[in-house]
């Protein structure tokens, strides 16, 4: 049995929107596209280019997928040549000829879940929706927050008034870099619990 692992590129105040460059994604009218590469380095771009190199699969939202189909196809680098290769799934109702070579449409968050049956590691990049949608299928293995230093104000966050309660626990050591960005590793661990905190004597 494989894992699925999304993989977010996020915010202090929790915006995945549009990391990558200016006109990625502007939906809402979002006017910090590309707010990635000032607070990224050579440590962290080397950090993610080896999480790609473990790709068996890549499995996306419909935005995702469309955004990554119309950039990664002409690419030929390390990161392209990987993307290219591996089989991509995309989770939509309504695409019907995906264009992007070697891709299946897969109608809903279930039959995602699915791959890991199939592939020894699926990874997700961006595709907040899905994400949040595989999370109440318990169906993400591994959640991979690679978060920034900055804070946005506005656009798409991870978790919102839908998120369902869950605990998470530290999958892998927490790794800085240089310009103030860290990796998360974390794992599912059951349902939330409460108590209150003991009390404290000052002496």
């Amino acid at each position: 049995m494989g894992i699925i692992v999304a993989n977010l590129f996020i915010t202090l105040d929790g915006v995945y929107q549009a990391p990558g460059g200016r006109e990625e994604d502007t939906e809402g009218g979002f006017g910090f596209g590309g707010w990635q590469a000032p607070v990224s380095d050579d440590e962290a771009d080397a950090a993610i280019g080896a999480e790609i190199g473990r790709i068996d699969a890549l499995l996306l939202g419909r935005k995702t997928y469309d955004i990554f189909a119309g950039y990664w196809p002409q690419q030929s680098d390390t990161v392209g040549t990987t993307f290219n290769r591996v089989p991509k799934f995309v989770v939509s109702s309504s695409l019907t000829a995906p264009g992007w070579a070697g891709t299946t449409v897969l109608a809903d968050a279930a039959a995602a879940g699915r791959l890991r049956e199939d592939y020894g590691e699926v990874h997700m990049f961006g595709s907040g929706v899905l994400i949040r949608s595989l999370l109440k299928e318990n169906a993400i293995d591994r959640l991979h927050l690679w978060l920034y230093p900055v804070t946005l104000g506005q656009g798409k966050r991870l978790f919102d008034g839908g998120t369902i309660p869950a605990s998470f626990r530290l999958a892998e050591p927490a790794r800085t870099f240089p310009k103030g960005s860290v990796s998360l590793v974390y794992e599912r661990a059951g349902d939330v619990r409460t108590q209150d905190m003991p009390a404290t004597q000052v002496a």
